[in-house]
């Protein structure tokens, strides 16, 4: 089982992809553990091409979140047996992080890179109201939604996603 899990910041990316590797006992790559080493330092292009690379020619099941495009997109929509797309509005988001935030503040959560402590601050709030929303995005997602119709499963709200999941344990 192959599963890509895409969408905006804050949709739950993470949480579901956790959730669905214990489900189907498999492992997850957050990609945030490849985008940064500690302190928020991003890593590299190369060595973040090289370590994707290495987990995807590895692991023959695996759950996969974050979206990344310079990080074998079209590899991982290809291969995933499943695409989930988080896409909920830009304001559930807001919120989502802002708990998350509350939760993990001071601390590294369990899928981002070690030494990153979990922060909200204006720029990432902007950057999930309009900065992570932008034509280019939508338009990936519309893309990915149209040319893999049999296996793109679009969630837009809490509502859905915990349908989905329940769908999946009974």
């Amino acid at each position: 089982m192959k599963i890509a899990i895409v969408g905006y910041s804050g949709s739950g990316k993470s949480t579901l992809a956790r959730k669905l590797a214990e489900l189907y006992q498999i492992d997850v790559l957050h990609f945030d553990t490849i985008q940064f080493l500690p302190d928020w330092v991003i890593r590299s292009e190369d060595e973040k091409k090289k370590k994707t690379k290495v987990f995807l020619d590895t692991h023959d099941s695996w759950v996969i979140d974050g979206n990344y495009s310079k990080l074998f997109y079209e590899r991982r929509m290809a291969e995933a047996d499943v695409i989930i797309l988080l896409l909920f509005n830009r304001f559930s988001c807001l919120y989502r992080a802002y708990r998350r935030y509350k939760q993990y503040k001071n601390e590294t959560r369990p899928d981002m890179a070690e030494g990153c402590n979990e922060k909200f601050d204006p720029e990432f709030a902007k950057w999930i109201l309009w900065g992570g929303r932008t034509k280019r995005a939508r338009e990936r997602y519309r893309s990915v939604i149209s040319k893999y119709k049999k296996k793109a499963i679009v969630i837009k709200n809490q509502k859905e996603l915990d349908r989905y999941i329940q769908s999946l344990i009974n």
